[in-house]
């Protein structure tokens, strides 16, 4: 088995923006050094002056450097059969790759990353970077942040590595990282090797234990692959991976527990890599009652004002009068009756020809209440109703629910299939309470639409 232990220096840290200014590769064959290669390369960009300052590779040092297209014959070559190795090679491997794709070329070879061989054959190190580990070892190292300065201390180290894992016969950890290229290089094989491929959601967590991120998937273990997948594409993304440092999970059984259970965690641990549904206050709802004239109106106030749930809840009040704003518009219905436009006559829309005139009874109740209806059901499929939902459970004797009262989403929780459930109270003694909210009423609408007759109603 050969190696070639690479480092490169870049523009930046962005595989499809950024470009390599430098490459080294070390071909090594488990006891001694037997070729290498080192080259500047012209990127074809502007090298900003903090990154020149780092690796001390100004833009006139590239000018007559070639082209990566230009030296790409020869990386090939020495890379061929030959597995690819770097210290955190995730980042240098991701370029290489990028830099031959924009040629048309697929490159593809196992990789070895010297921060993970690191952490298994010596661990409970203080830091795993290249420049502690070389101090650790007391290797030479003149000229950090040089591509083969750099591929010299690594292919020392990785001497190093290689030569203490055969004194323990233990040569499978090289065979189990080979093969485990796309983890993070804090996450254990064992760790992943463990995780189900069932439905659930998962954590991943940062050296602290402080839960960095939240996700749902049919396929825990397929849907956490994905994420290092070597197709990395920005520095934050680069970042995410070397930040998760350890992994969890629970087992939910059913995909429509898994997307209300993540989305209730989100909220309440607001992952820092988490975008989505961080939001978690909401105090205001739209209501809707029918006046004395038989006109439903709608109108915005706080939801802890309402002795009865909001037909759609909001984090604030100016997000709810955009959201009727903009059923008003959708449907026709008239600014007055759903409190936007306060007057004892006609509504501004009415002059304009967009309302027909319920505000001044001109259109019958029957006619508008219709149109109220319609926009009602677009807030969300199920407003108003009491129902349980039944799911997979976690295993075959169970199944999974989730209840609904009055358009209100309480919880889920899981039952066993031989027993009955008639009515709303029987099926909330299963559950465990949750908090409706906008995210909510958004994943159970969209269940209820690609499920239509998964629903037992009270």
């Amino acid at each position: 088995m050969e190696f070639a232990i690479i480092d490169i220096e870049t523009t930046g840290g962005r595989s499809t923006e950024d470009k390599i200014t430098e490459i080294a590769i070390v071909v090594h064959n488990g006891k001694e050094i037997i070729d290498q290669y080192q080259t500047l390369i012209n990127p074809d960009k502007y090298i900003p002056e903090y990154v020149s300052r780092l690796t001390n590779i100004s833009n006139k040092m590239v000018e007559d450097a070639p082209r990566f297209f230009e030296v790409a014959k020869k990386i090939i070559e020495m890379t061929q059969d030959r597995i690819f190795v770097a210290h955190n090679a995730h980042f240098d491997y991701t370029f290489v790759r990028q830099e031959f794709l924009s040629l048309g070329y697929d490159f593809r070879r196992k990789t070895l990353c010297t921060v993970r061989l690191s952490r298994k054959i010596f661990p409970n190190l203080e830091t795993y970077s290249l420049g502690a580990l070389t101090k650790y070892f007391q290797i030479e190292h003149k000229k950090a942040h040089r591509a083969m300065s750099d591929a010299m201390a690594t292919t020392i180290l990785f001497q190093k590595l290689f030569d203490k894992d055969a004194e323990k016969e233990h040569f499978s950890i090289f065979e189990d990282e080979i093969n485990a290229k796309n983890l993070p290089p804090k996450v254990k094989r064992e760790k992943f090797n463990t995780l189900p491929e069932e439905a659930g959601i998962y954590y991943f967590y940062d050296e602290n234990g402080d839960i960095i991120y939240i996700g749902k998937s049919n396929n825990i273990k397929q849907r956490i692959a994905s994420h290092f997948s070597t197709n990395i594409k920005d520095a934050k993304t680069i970042e995410f991976k070397n930040r998760v440092a350890d992994i969890s999970f629970e087992i939910t059984g059913s995909e429509l527990i898994a997307l209300l259970y993540e989305s209730d965690e989100i909220k309440k641990h607001t992952p820092m890599f988490n975008k989505a549904q961080r939001r978690s206050r909401y105090y205001f709802g739209i209501f809707n009652f029918e006046d004395k004239n038989g006109y439903r109106q709608f109108y915005v106030d706080k939801i802890i004002k309402q002795p009865f749930p909001p037909l759609i809840v909001a984090e604030s009040a100016e997000t709810a009068r955009r959201i009727l704003y903009s059923l008003v518009q959708k449907y026709e219905l008239c600014m007055k009756l759903c409190q936007l436009y306060r007057t004892k006559g006609a509504c501004f829309d009415y002059q304009i020809k967009k309302c027909k005139g319920a505000c001044i009874k001109e259109e019958s109740p029957e006619i508008y209440n219709e149109k109220v209806n319609q926009a009602m059901k677009s807030l969300h499929v199920y407003a108003g109703k009491s129902f349980v939902i039944v799911t997979n459970g976690k295993n075959n004797q169970e199944n999974g629910v989730v209840v609904v009262e009055n358009g209100r989403y309480l919880g889920f929780g899981y039952i066993e299939k031989s027993t009955a459930i008639s009515t709303i109270n029987e099926a909330k003694i299963y559950i465990k309470k949750m908090v409706d909210n906008r995210d909510t009423q958004k994943i159970i609408g969209k269940w209820i639409e690609n499920y239509p007759t998964c629903m037992k109603y009270f």
